[in-house]
């Protein structure tokens, strides 16, 4: 076993140790002994409330944390992320239409929050893609700026979507987009679930690809990797699953820029092990961020892209002042 395989097993334990024992502190710590008491408060609130809560945010984070990998591997650029792209603010604005609507608009009400965030955040992705190919080819630099383009306009959707609102819509577009993990159900865990490790496993897949990506598309194409059906590929399912953990949580950003960063400088720049390192980071750096979420104010609850964005915003002013001009890191 060398050196990276023991670096990265012994953040697996960790991280998964640290989700373990996360849903047993809260505003007030639970017991090991009383989790199988029939009848007792703690239990119900940690099976029915934390276990859930936490797997959800390890689901979530993880799924934010591979797609801005591959994002940051599409682009050789370790600022890009599900936000860059605009694939969060269109899953965003999928889901505060369904707030906006679901109670009066059949079609809003039979596909629900998540099949709207879903549907936004493919709207995003073809856009992005349709400028691209109007500009001629899928060149990468191009679909960077027509993501920040789409990101600015589901963002200015969005907006007009919670001014168009009642005042309970738009209440709750607004604590919405603030990320929360409050309330999510067993049954979506299962969706989230299936998308997640799914799109983890189809990553996986073209890892090689990516690895070539990130030396250059010349050097990929002149491999024999189809850089364009690649991109589209990867572009595709990182956006899937990016927009099914926004219609769960809402737009909990700088994760899948933070995370794959940290992971590259620990393990460097093979997918094979960055990938299940991006993984079990980024759930463990939710799982984390939520703890501090039901902590810090408690009993009050703070958001928690509150909690990422006054993590994130300094590591990405870190990040920008290492970056050179194509803004690969030194």
């Amino acid at each position: 076993m060398n050196g990276t395989h023991k670096k990265f097993l012994l953040l697996a334990v960790f991280c998964l140790l640290a989700t373990a024992v996360s849903p047993f502190f809260g505003m007030s710590a639970i017991s090991p002994g009383s989790l199988f008491d029939a009848g007792s408060p703690d239990a119900e609130v940690f099976w029915n409330l934390r276990l859930p809560r936490a797997t959800a945010a390890f689901l979530a984070g993880a799924g934010l944390a591979i797609s801005g990998m591959v994002f940051q591997a599409m682009f050789r650029n370790v600022l890009a992320s599900p936000f860059t792209l605009g694939v969060s603010s269109g899953a965003a604005f999928g889901a505060s239409l369904y707030f906006r609507f679901s109670a009066t608009a059949t079609l809003f009400g039979m596909i629900g929050g998540i099949g709207c965030a879903i549907l936004g955040g493919f709207a995003s992705m073809a856009s992005v893609y349709m400028i691209t190919r109007a500009r001629g080819g899928f060149s990468t630099s191009v679909m960077l700026l027509a993501g920040v383009i789409i990101n600015f306009f589901f963002s200015s959707m969005v907006m007009f979507v919670q001014y168009w609102s009642d005042a309970h819509d738009s209440l709750q577009i607004m604590r919405w987009l603030m990320g929360s993990l409050l309330g999510v159900e067993v049954i979506h865990l299962l969706d989230l679930a299936f998308v997640v490790i799914l799109g983890a496993w189809f990553i996986h897949t073209l890892s090689l690809e990516l690895d070539l990506l990130m030396a250059g598309e010349e050097l990929a194409a002149s491999r024999g990797v189809a850089t364009q059906k690649t991109k589209i590929k990867a572009f595709v399912v990182a956006s899937l699953i990016v927009a099914t953990v926004v219609s769960l949580t809402g737009p909990i950003g700088f994760v899948g820029m933070m995370v794959p960063h940290i992971c590259r400088l620990l393990f460097g720049w093979s997918h094979k092990t960055l990938l299940p390192a991006s993984f079990v980071l980024g759930g463990c750096f939710l799982v984390f961020c939520d703890l501090m979420a039901r902590t810090l104010l408690a009993p009050a609850e703070l958001p928690i892209g509150i909690i990422t964005a006054m993590l994130g915003s300094p590591f990405f002013l870190w990040t920008l002042f290492r970056s050179n001009k194509s803004g690969i890191t030194l």
